[in-house]
């Protein structure tokens, strides 16, 4: 593993919980990542992952310290990887400007458009460089032939059309409250121009509603939860 740095390792229900630096050739910067190494993983067996994608304002580490998935993770032997939602560091002008765009709202799409195009990769990052590179540095726990993938918000959105983009590459996929249909909403809308540009054609490239149109790869089943409970109560506390 001499492409990565150790950064933080904790114990947790009995794996570990660590997060490691790396230079990325995609996004040009050092980037961290999260990953869960259930206990399972001591043991002379493969196991399968599920990489994880923050929503808008988001780093590695929301996920890792506020859901408490470590438990189930644990409990069913699965390795759970954790990418940021931007790149840091780079410096693109405007950048810091808003909390919906630019760093830690990089939404899972390789930019287009100039000044994003040479730093925001994410789509590329996380299904190509980040994907490939978990399989090689932790090629004695990672059962390739079992890796899926999830996210909420934005994450949800770069899950769906992460999948939808590359059949076959995710066995299964799961999203909690996506942002399914980005053209048509003022968060995608501000993304997809910013990013790449106001084409509206390729918008579509990026939008899981219309992607799923299209779709042409092997038999898949989407998991969508919209967590309605949870706004039927706030709905009935606060009316």
């Amino acid at each position: 593993m001499e492409k990565l740095q150790l950064v933080s390792s904790n114990k947790s229900f009995g794996g570990y919980q660590k997060v490691y630096s790396h230079e990325s050739s995609e996004l040009k910067c050092k980037m961290n990542f999260s990953i869960y190494l259930p206990p399972q993983a001591e043991g002379d067996v493969k196991l399968p992952v599920i990489f994880y994608l923050s929503g808008l304002t988001c780093t590695e580490q929301n996920f890792i310290t506020k859901s408490g998935f470590q438990r189930y993770a644990a409990e069913h032997g699965i390795i759970v990887v954790g990418p940021d939602t931007s790149p840091r560091g780079v410096k693109v002008p405007g950048d810091d400007e808003s909390w919906d765009f630019g760093v830690s709202a990089g939404f899972y799409v390789d930019a287009t458009k100039d000044p994003w195009s040479t730093n925001y990769r994410m789509a590329s990052y996380v299904n190509s460089e980040l994907y490939e590179l978990i399989q090689t540095a932790f090629s004695n726990v990672v059962d390739p032939e079992k890796i899926g993938i999830m996210g909420h918000s934005m994450g949800g959105h770069g899950a769906l059309v992460s999948t939808l983009r590359n059949p076959g590459l995710y066995k299964s996929v799961s999203a909690f409250a996506p942002i399914c249909n980005p053209i048509q909403g003022p968060w995608g809308q501000k993304a997809l121009s910013g990013y790449l540009g106001e084409d509206k054609s390729k918008w579509a490239d990026w939008d899981a509603t219309e992607l799923v149109k299209k779709y042409n790869g092997p038999p898949l089943t989407l998991l969508l939860d919209q967590v309605i409970l949870f706004i039927s109560v706030l709905c009935t506390l606060y009316r």
